[in-house]
């Protein structure tokens, strides 16, 4: 039993355990594919991962890949390219799908506003 070796395995197991620490926020914001993407570091270290297209937005959740490297630095590297790939794809997909009921083609009649209804005087009357 190599005692040196179950000793190291612990301390390593201690230090790469994320909920220990507190991160200091983050937030790097871009445009990709004509939208905007916020990539946020949140002080649990957990990652959001913000895109927003045309007024319709999205967000993903990822867990901190490297708690040790810098935030920047990971995304540089492509560590969360993945998870922001599905993210634009997903809220491109909701823009280029239709609805079978809501079209902007047919507009419903709107309704006098309580303010703006039509008061009758004695003049009018006459």
């Amino acid at each position: 039993m190599d005692v040196a070796a179950l000793f190291k395995k612990g301390v390593e197991k201690q230090l790469l355990d994320v909920d220990d620490y507190i991160f200091k926020p983050e937030r790097i914001d871009m445009v990709v594919d004509e939208g905007k993407l916020d990539c946020a570091l949140n002080s649990d270290g957990s990652v959001n991962i913000f895109y927003s297209k045309n007024g319709i937005t999205d967000v993903r959740a990822a867990a901190r890949k490297h708690p040790f490297t810098d935030f920047d630095t990971e995304l540089h590297h492509g560590i969360y390219d993945d998870v922001i790939e599905d993210l634009v794809d997903g809220v491109n997909e909701i823009l280029n799908s239709r609805s079978k009921y809501f079209h902007r083609n047919k507009v419903m009649p709107r309704t006098a506003d309580l303010g703006s209804a039509n008061v009758i005087t004695e003049a009018d009357r006459s």
